[in-house]
């Protein structure tokens, strides 16, 4: 220990302890500088990728939308199939089917689901539902929702008590999509507080899928989360559902507490004017 302080004070240290920060900033500089071109030119090659993938997905979408062609024909083409093996290939074919499909309805609609399910895209979507980033889940289910997979409602619900609330709504969203109001038995066991940003997030779900069934919406007014019940509340007042007025009315003669005696009460008096 006296050694140590020795050298401290007669100062030795400083300049082989200077030259080597520099050297070690002079070396971290460097390789920063390296990841950052390696990165852009990443980008950059993926956008120049993603422009001649987009021409021969216009191509191979229009030919199965309006000219029938199977996917076995499309198999046919060799330079697609190696293509369709490489992940960022696949990534830009994914996003251009879910753009077109949100466009389309019927049979063009169900064209773009079988050629998701025939190329195997959904694998890649189930596989993302396993990922440890959130945001790659949300991406899965998402892509499983648009594509009206009812086969991955039972993995999707398990997420709607995730603790990461963008994930939560996402998984909510798509129960409701893939489900309608089936979704909502799941809803009045939830047992975590739904808070009022998810609370208008469902509802705008509902609004957005035009749920025309209605029918179990008052389900949750008999839920034993007060959280649940309020979005019952909200749900009957904003799709104005006036054959739901019975069980509001039965909901504020045995309210559980004012808060929601108070909310049933201004529905009742909404809805009955």
């Amino acid at each position: 220990m006296t050694d140590i302080w020795e050298l401290y004070k007669n100062g030795s240290w400083e300049v082989p302890f200077l030259t080597f920060c520099i050297y070690i900033f002079v070396c971290a500089s460097f390789v920063l500088y390296l990841l950052i071109v390696a990165s852009r030119n990443t980008k950059i090659k993926r956008e120049r990728l993603r422009i001649e993938y987009d021409k021969e997905i216009n191509q191979l979408m229009t030919s199965v939308i309006f000219e029938d062609i199977s996917f076995s024909d499309i198999k046919q083409n060799k330079n697609f199939l190696v293509l369709l093996d490489t992940s960022f290939f696949r990534e830009v074919l994914t996003e251009s089917i879910i753009n077109l499909h949100k466009n389309y309805e019927g049979v063009y609609a169900q064209k773009l689901e079988q050629f998701y399910k025939d190329s195997n895209l959904i694998k890649g979507s189930f596989k993302k539902l396993k990922s440890l980033k959130w945001e790659v889940k949300c991406k899965g289910i998402t892509e499983l929702a648009e594509f009206n997979i009812t086969s991955a409602f039972d993995t999707i619900i398990t997420y709607s008590k995730a603790r990461n609330k963008t994930l939560k709504i996402t998984a909510i969203n798509a129960c409701i999509k893939l489900a309608g109001t089936n979704s909502i038995v799941y809803l009045v066991e939830h047992s975590d507080p739904i808070d009022e940003w998810t609370q208008l997030n469902i509802i705008d779900a509902f609004k957005r899928h035009d749920i025309g069934d209605t029918e179990g919406v008052e389900l949750l007014l008999e839920s034993k989360n007060t959280t649940v019940i309020a979005l019952g509340l909200k749900l009957i007042k904003e799709l104005k559902l006036t054959q739901k007025i019975p069980f509001v009315a039965q909901l504020e003669a045995k309210a559980p507490n004012l808060n929601i005696k108070y909310e049933a009460q201004s529905i009742l008096q909404t809805l009955t004017v």
